[in-house]
């Protein structure tokens, strides 16, 4: 076990004036015996840690939502690395609710996800919802070596039932050896760049989501291209890569397009 670490103490996170500032911080790095040991777990107020019971050499860490949030003005920081050899699994207890708060201005999200050479990063949360009045920004930064491994989820569902969304612009950079495999951002809710509702973007559709699997062999054997019902489609990407995006009218159809895109890619 690493040594873990919460708590609304402090500056890091304490709430103030200009919302509230957290930092969760993952280190995973093999044992000795086969398996994945956590060095460092530690997790700042609405940011909590906890180990949970997992297989084979593999760790699992869920990240547990202590507070509401983030709130407009908040700060938020997740970093995971996963040194070569280890395994990691990271989830999310329940679905993070972005929502409006008495601070002025935008909360930001920032996800920062290092992988070693023979290493292996599930990154798998629950969705998240962009309530209406809500401001966020999400930015995701993923840095693997050659011959890291990697799954990563994003869902976002665009207000709760029958309630418009809050504004929400999402970020996703992915480099491998330190050449880009992708980066693509997208913006939708009030004040997005128009067109972002329409035939061409959502179609009217709240649920949107992707799925990011990395595997070494995909640099020689790209997957083929095809489409996974009417609003979904897997892609190979110019790397080690392969890339589901998939639209949905609510978070339980979106989230079945992405198990079973998962499925058929092992």
């Amino acid at each position: 076990m690493g040594s873990v670490t919460a708590g609304a103490a402090g500056a890091a996170g304490a709430a103030g004036a200009a919302g509230v500032r957290a930092v969760a911080r993952i280190l995973a790095r093999p044992d000795g015996r086969g398996g994945t040991a956590l060095p460092v777990l530690e997790g700042e107020g609405p940011l909590a840690l906890r180990r949970t019971r997992a297989g084979g050499s593999e760790a699992k860490v869920m990240l547990v939502g202590a507070m509401s949030g983030p709130l407009g003005g908040d700060r938020f920081t997740v970093s995971a690395e996963v040194a070569e050899g280890a395994r990691l699994h990271v989830g999310s207890a329940a679905a993070t609710l972005a929502l409006p708060g008495q601070a002025k201005g935008e909360a930001r999200y920032d996800v920062r996800l290092t992988v070693g050479a023979g290493a292996e990063l599930r990154w798998l949360p629950e969705q998240l919802i962009s309530v209406r009045g809500s401001e966020l920004r999400m930015a995701t930064e993923v840095e693997l070596a050659d011959g890291a491994r990697l799954t990563l989820r994003e869902e976002q569902v665009l207000g709760r039932a029958g309630e418009e969304p809050g504004r929400l612009t999402s970020r996703l950079t992915v480099l491998v050896a330190g050449r880009p495999l992708l980066d693509q951002e997208l913006s939708c809710g009030p004040g997005a760049p128009g067109g972002w509702d329409g035939p061409a973007v959502l179609g009217g559709r709240r649920a949107l989501g992707q799925l990011l699997v990395v595997r070494p062999q995909y640099a020689t054997r790209p997957v083929e291209p095809r489409l996974l019902g009417d609003c979904a489609a897997l892609t190979p990407l110019a790397g080690p890569g392969a890339l589901v995006t998939a639209l949905a009218p609510d978070a339980l159809h979106l989230r079945r397009i992405l198990d079973e895109a998962l499925r058929s890619l092992g």
